[in-house]
């Protein structure tokens, strides 16, 4: 009898488990009905990208938002240059009168399906904002792609049309991007010295260019907080 009752309930979790595995299936496939060749972990981190983001909300992971207004430069922001992801030259003094949000960013990270609001975001304020973007593989080297492969899977699954700089380093060693030296060096920008914690961490430069603002991952780009710093 025991056996029975032990081989009943194994098969019980057995169908529970094939149910549940179709269901997070269908979910996944109905999350990706848009994707253009997506990996395996790339469509599941966008399916439960929702999840993952009031998980790291409530637990305070990635949620630091600073704010400093006052201080000028000591270099100025507009004697930057960078290579952008096509190879041309991107010149930082032709955004003045704009501002300006760098996110480093990632094709296989939690924080990917961000894409999809950074360019709703810079078509909403697109009269007074420019979005960058730095791919890097710094966290757990999820941005393994080269350049070409990471501006074909930004175009074709989330639409990106705002600029992306070539792939590069943005946390803080020898081979640190430029333009991130200046963001978080206070003796460069006049106060900040914290890096990205995380892929697609955000800074606000001002119309002035002065770093106004940093913003940690789980900080969503359409939510109130930028909303605030952009308005």
């Amino acid at each position: 009898m025991g056996t029975k009752k032990t081989y009943r309930k194994f098969k019980r979790i057995l169908i529970i488990l094939f149910i549940l595995s179709i269901t997070f299936y269908g979910f996944v496939k109905i999350s990706n009905n848009n994707t253009n060749n997506m990996t395996v972990r790339q469509k599941v981190l966008k399916a439960v990208y929702p999840i993952l983001m009031l998980i790291a909300g409530k637990k305070g992971i990635n949620t630091k938002n600073i704010t400093h207004q006052k201080s000028m430069p000591i270099i100025s922001f507009y004697t930057l240059k960078d290579t952008a992801i096509d190879g041309t030259i991107f010149d930082f003094e032709k955004l003045k009168r704009k501002k300006i949000m760098l996110v480093n960013t990632a094709s296989n990270c939690g924080y990917t399906s961000q894409y999809d609001d950074l360019q709703k975001l810079s078509e909403k304020y697109k009269d007074k904002l420019i979005v960058i973007g730095f791919p890097a593989n710094d966290f757990k080297e999820q941005e393994k792609g080269n350049d070409a492969e990471i501006a074909a899977f930004c175009v074709l699954n989330f639409g990106v049309s705002f600029p992306l700089m070539q792939k590069s380093v943005v946390i803080k060693n020898s081979y640190q991007n430029k333009v991130y030296q200046w963001l978080t060096d206070s003796t460069k920008n006049g106060w900040n010295n914290q890096p990205p914690s995380w892929n697609f961490c955000k800074y606000i430069v001002d119309e002035e260019g002065r770093l106004t603002h940093y913003f940690g991952s789980t900080i969503e780009p359409l939510g109130k907080e930028i909303k605030t710093a952009l308005n």
